[in-house]
């Protein structure tokens, strides 16, 4: 492992992650809201640290990156903005408490949009915008924009990118992985101006339009009102915001070779199909599980009930209800959608959806194994058949996803947090998706989350975002042996 490249490529993050600070401080000086010093004083801090690191630590020639340095660099990389991210947030005095600022950094790093602010309202429009900001970066990954914009970085860039892109098989649109990331974040940026203009056209200010555009494609979900996309009341915000998330959720080079002419990819991709099928199917059982008990028209019900089940699956977090209000059997559906996420090569989280396809596929071919013991299957996607290793790896990780789970809410609940909220506020940051249910339900936030817990639940964010592997790779004592 050679610990000073990898700290002089930290040091190149820390110092992109302080420059990216001049976007809250203009705003902060636009609105004259008295952020602009604690945003200044952390873009100084965070640029003097990212040269510092490379300057005392470059001049080792590497041709190429392994791929245990590429798994170090991205998961030290995810845990270091976090922490320089907080800086605007602590010294901006919006929290008292630094595990809450780092919370509130990791949370929107990771797109998870999980919260401990008791006043979203009351904080001042520059760090807002650099809450949104930070899920913007987030979304498609600060690596995977590192090794775009920073030819240094495209040494061993496959290892930095396999290792953050959240796919069991990274699609890789260009021979250079460079130009690869260079299209994803232009497709990304292109989906997200769209959706500003859209959202300006409905009468949101420019502000409210860039900031939750900024946290819809990156299915992060912060917002700039207490009550979440429900403070604006508009059918027209609410369908926008469904569309977007729905283009958040499937796979971006999907996007690439639309915009390149192929009208059907979306129909020919089988990910794709699965996923809005099993998309469509819940909120048609979830709208008619609230129609009448909730909501007293069917426009309501598909209104709400739509919304929410997008918002959850794709792991954005908006809210436009209270669904912890509604039956049990709706509760449990989101619950699901929490596990079952959105489609791989998106900017959504939880399990993915070509996993929950290969898994299905597999059950199904150890059933018709029992039936005709010399029949051989093979599992196919997309008319190829599934390497084992990648059907070993699937497995593997939906193995290690319940563990996690199971260990982490037991180790919740020992603190005594409830059985109800232990569950959701795992589920909810494990698979980035933000708000849960119980204490941590869509009208409520993590506040209330004993100290010890919200360090766990940090874990259990980066833990989600990079894919598991990645980071529970670093704890395995043969990763550090030749």
């Amino acid at each position: 492992m050679r610990w000073r490249y990898i700290l002089s490529v930290l040091g190149v993050l820390v110092l992109f992650l302080g420059l990216s600070m001049l976007f809250p401080l203009l705003v902060s000086l636009i609105y004259g809201d008295g952020s602009g010093y604690p945003v200044l004083i952390s873009m100084g801090i965070t640029i003097g640290c990212g040269v510092l690191l490379y300057l005392l630590f470059r001049g080792q020639n590497v041709e190429t990156i392994t791929q245990p340095e590429g798994m170090t660099i991205v998961t030290l990389g995810w845990a270091v903005v976090g922490l320089f991210g907080a800086l605007p947030f602590y010294l901006g005095g919006v929290f008292e408490l630094f595990v809450d600022a780092y919370f509130e950094s990791v949370s929107g790093f990771t797109t998870t949009g999980s919260s401990v602010l008791t006043n979203i309202e009351g904080v001042s429009k520059g760090l807002l915008f650099w809450r949104a900001f930070i899920q913007w970066l987030g979304g498609m990954g600060i690596i995977v924009l590192s090794v775009a914009i920073l030819p240094f970085l495209g040494i061993g860039g496959m290892q930095l990118y396999k290792a953050e892109v959240p796919s069991p098989v990274p699609d890789k649109l260009r021979p250079r992985i460079r130009d690869t990331a260079m299209i994803l974040w232009k497709v990304y940026a292109l989906i997200s101006a769209v959706q500003v203009v859209m959202l300006m056209l409905g009468g949101m200010s420019l502000y409210d339009a860039l900031c939750h555009a900024f946290t819809t494609m990156p299915t992060g979900g912060y917002s700039t009102k207490n009550t979440s996309i429900a403070h604006f009341d508009s059918v027209y915000f609410d369908v926008v915001i469904i569309v977007f998330m729905l283009l958040a959720g499937i796979n971006f080079s999907l996007h690439y070779q639309l915009l390149r002419g192929k009208t059907l990819v979306f129909w020919r991709d089988a990910e794709c199909r699965f996923f809005l099928a099993v998309l469509g199917l819940l909120i048609v059982i979830v709208s008619f599980d609230v129609y009448g008990s909730v909501y007293e028209s069917a426009g309501r019900a598909l209104r709400y009930g739509a919304f929410q089940v997008v918002s959850i699956i794709t792991t954005t977090g908006y809210a436009t209800a209270d669904y912890e209000k509604w039956p049990a059997m709706s509760q449990l559906i989101l619950m699901f959608c929490m596990f079952f996420g959105a489609s791989a090569g998106s900017t959504g989280g939880g399990v993915k959806a070509i996993r929950v396809m290969i898994c299905l596929k597999y059950c199904y071919n150890e059933l018709f194994t029992l039936i005709h013991p010399h029949a051989v299957r093979l599992i196919k996607i997309k008319g190829k058949s599934v390497p084992e290793d990648v059907t070993r790896s699937i497995l593997g990780f939906l193995a290690l996803y319940v563990v996690l789970f199971a260990i982490s809410s037991v180790v919740l609940a020992g603190m005594g947090v409830d059985f109800i909220t232990a569950i959701a506020a795992v589920a909810a940051t494990l698979g980035n998706i933000g708000p849960g249910l119980g204490m941590v339900g869509p009208a409520d936030n993590y506040a209330a989350i004993p100290y010890a817990g919200k360090w766990l639940l940090i874990w259990c964010m980066l833990l989600g975002r990079l894919e598991i592997y990645t980071v529970i790779i670093l704890m395995v004592p043969e990763f550090y042996r030749k």
